[in-house]
């Protein structure tokens, strides 16, 4: 494995970090708790999208899919977070990473009843905000809509 070819290529540099500050508010707040779009993958060109995922104590998560265009990598910064990797589900607190490349089965659930946070890595970078955002109007879709809506969004169910 290498490096891959130069993307920028200027020879002193550029002046383009992008800062967040920490009490910075979430952009999408749920029943069951906030996503922070920490980088989109349009803030990236593409390259990967990362989002804080704050569950607060009411069980919540998906059931078991996989993504047939992105990989998906979890880091538990809080809490206890029930991950699956497609062959059993492990309890993950904080320092504990799962990496699942395009087309692995996983999953990730809040059980403990008590809140929890970590990090989401996509990558390549996808639009998972309108993903994350039209969950909160998933119970108004037909079935046909909704199967429509998680394919548009790369999620399939297993």
């Amino acid at each position: 494995m290498s490096y891959p070819d130069a993307s920028y290529l200027g020879g002193t540099g550029e002046i383009s970090a992008v800062y967040r500050p920490a009490e910075q508010e979430p952009e999408l707040t749920m029943r069951t708790g906030t996503a922070s779009y920490l980088a989109t993958g349009a803030s990236t060109n593409g390259e990967f999208g990362l989002y804080r995922w704050d569950m607060g104590g009411p069980p919540s998560g998906p059931d078991p899919h996989f993504h047939k265009t992105i990989s998906e990598s979890f880091f538990i910064l809080s809490g206890t977070v029930r991950l699956f990797d497609g062959a059993r589900w492990t309890d993950a607190t904080a320092g504990d990473f799962l990496f699942v490349p395009e087309g692995g089965v996983h999953a990730f659930r809040n059980e403990s009843g008590e809140p929890a946070s970590m990090l989401i890595l996509f990558a390549p970078g996808a639009p998972r905000e309108a993903y994350f955002e039209g969950l909160a109007e998933i119970g108004r879709l037909s079935d046909e809509e909704r199967a429509d809506f998680f394919i548009r969004h790369d999620t399939y169910w297993i």
